[in-house]
């Protein structure tokens, strides 16, 4: 028996239809990755009232994490990557502590990921971007509290 000649799952015409409506689903990108950012400003600013307790940080890293699984679908790497160094920073007991200590940290990331929704850095390709997201990720190892 000779085996049948494969026939392509989708035709032209179905992929164009799948590509036209991920555009149309481009447009909402800009304003879902800032809610999930906002999410992540609300629950820095709940922790921060709360003064950095376990609870407050855990929500701040629920947030985030939430964020960095989000960036990229949402054409925003460099969210997910600022999420993902906020995430190492207070996802350990150790690492919390450390963010009570020094909470600018903590700060400096939330700002970022505000900072990038706000002007479209979508990547880390701009020098600036760069540089800030080597920074953090920097010294988040420093501090040695990052899981390995």
């Amino acid at each position: 028996m000779l085996p049948r000649a494969r026939q392509p799952v989708f035709d032209d015409d179905d992929v164009a239809r799948a590509e036209a409506a991920l555009r149309a689903l481009g447009a909402s990108f800009q304003d879902w990755i800032a809610d999930e950012v906002a999410k992540v400003h609300a629950a820095r600013e709940d922790a921060q009232r709360a003064g950095w307790s376990h609870e407050g940080l855990t929500a701040l890293y629920e947030a985030a994490h939430d964020a960095k699984g989000l960036g990229a679908t949402y054409d925003y790497p460099f969210v997910t990557r600022l999420a993902a160094s906020l995430c190492r920073l207070i996802e350990t007991p150790e690492g919390k502590a450390a963010a009570c200590a020094a909470p600018a940290l903590i700060h400096a990331h939330v700002d970022a990921m505000r900072a990038a929704v706000r002007d479209r850095v979508r990547t880390d390709e701009p020098p600036a971007a760069r540089a800030l997201i080597e920074a953090l990720e920097a010294r988040v190892r420093a501090l040695g509290v990052a899981p390995r």
